[in-house]
C-alpha cells in the first residue's frame, strides 16, 4: 500500500465527514486508488465513533481502530502508526484546522528533500501575545535543558517514509512526550511552513501545559536533578562564608550578631527548597515506577473496516 492518513477522533463529529472527503481526495490525487485512511477513536465522548464506522460502510478505504478508554492524543496517534500499512504515513489532525490537502505539498517537499519526514510549523503561532511570548520561552528553556532542536510551533501534520515510522514505533516508553519522539528518531526531516486555522479555543489551559512543559523536561533531561546539586553546593558554600563572617564578628570584633528574623527567613527558604527539590526527585520516581510497571500504551477494543494486520 502506497499511503496511509492516520487521524485521531475525539469530539470530531463536527467534521469527520468533511475531513473524510478531502483526505480522500488528496490521496487520489497523490497515488490513485493505493491508499487507507486509519481514524483512531480515543474514547471520544460524542458520536464520532458511529460516524466512523458508517464511513467504513461506504468506504472500503477506511478503517476504524476503536480505543478501549480515551489514553490521550500522542498515545491514540501511536495507536494509528502501529496499524497504518503505508509505504508513506500521513499523520494529521482530523479537526480542519490542519488542512487535508498540504497532503500533496509534503509529499512534493519530501521527494524534492529526499527526506523521510516533512513536518508543518506554523507561520505564526496561533493564540494571543502570552501563548506567543511563552512557547518561545518553553522551547528555549526545553531545547538547553534536553540537549535536543526541538522545533518550534511544530503542528501534528507530518508525512513521514514507512522507514522512520518503523523507527519512531521501536520506542517503548509509557510516560511519552510523542514531538519529543518525532526529534530523536532521526533520519532527514524538514520543515514546510503552514497556516493553521482555528475552529476552537484551545482545550490545552495553563494548568496543562504547565504539567505538559514538566512532563517533556523530566522525560528528556535529567538537567534539573543536576541542578538540585549545583544549588545545594552553591547553598553549603554561602553557609560556610556566612559561618566564617559570624565568627570573625565574635572573635576578633567581640559583636556577637542578632537576627532571628533573618534565621526564621533562612529557614522558611531552605525548607521550600528541599521540599521542592524532592518533589522534582519524586517526579523521576514517578516516572520510574509507571515504566516499571510495563502497562500497555494503549488497548484496542475493535477494529473496523477492510483491514488487514501487515503483521
Amino acid at each position: 500500500m502506497k499511503l496511509s492518513i492516520v487521524a485521531t477522533l475525539y469530539q470530531s463529529a463536527p467534521y469527520i465527514n468533511e475531513f473524510h472527503e478531502r483526505a480522500s481526495a488528496s490521496a487520489r490525487r497523490m497515488v490513485g486508488d493505493d491508499y487507507e485512511i486509519v481514524l483512531v477513536n480515543d474514547g471520544s465522548p460524542d458520536n464520532s465513533l458511529d460516524l466512523a464506522i458508517r464511513l467504513t460502510e461506504q468506504d472500503s478505504h477506511v478503517v476504524v481502530v476503536d480505543l478501549s478508554r480515551n489514553f490521550g492524543h500522542h498515545k491514540a496517534m501511536l495507536a494509528g502508526l502501529t496499524q497504518a500499512r503505508g509505504e508513506r504515513i500521513f499523520l494529521i489532525d482530523s479537526d480542519l484546522e490542519e488542512s487535508p490537502e498540504w497532503l500533496l505539498d509534503f509529499s512534493s517537499a519530501m521527494t524534492a528533500e529526499t527526506a523521510d519526514v516533512v513536518y508543518g510549523v506554523q507561520e505564526v503561532r496561533k493564540g494571543n501575545w502570552f501563548e506567543r511570548w511563552s512557547g518561545e520561552i518553553y522551547y528555549s528553556v526545553f531545547n538547553y535543558l534536553a540537549n535536543i532542536d526541538h522545533p518550534r510551533n511544530i503542528v501534528t501534520a507530518r508525512l513521514m517514509s514507512r522507514r522512520y515510522v518503523d523507527a519512531l514505533l521501536q520506542f517503548r516508553e509509557r510516560e511519552m512526550v510523542i514531538s519529543c519522539l518525532w526529534v530523536i528518531a532521526g533520519f532527514k526531516q524538514c520543515a514546510l511552513p503552514v497556516k493553521k486555522l482555528a475552529h476552537s479555543s484551545t482545550t490545552y489551559n495553563l494548568t496543562k501545559k504547565i504539567g505538559q512543559a514538566t512532563n517533556a523536561i523530566t522525560s528528556f533531561s535529567e538537567a534539573p536533578l543536576r541542578l538540585i546539586f549545583h544549588i545545594g553546593m552553591i547553598i553549603f558554600a554561602l553557609a560556610l562564608l556566612y559561618a566564617g563572617y559570624l565568627v570573625f564578628h565574635k572573635l576578633v570584633l567581640g559583636t556577637p550578631m542578632d537576627g532571628w528574623t533573618s534565621v526564621m527567613v533562612s529557614i522558611w527558604l531552605l525548607g521550600g527548597m528541599v521540599i521542592s527539590f524532592i518533589g522534582v526527585i519524586g517526579i523521576y520516581l514517578s516516572k520510574v515506577f509507571s515504566e516499571t510497571k510495563q502497562r500497555p500504551t494503549f488497548i484496542v477494543r475493535a477494529i473496523h473496516g477492510q483491514f488487514t494486520s501487515p503483521h
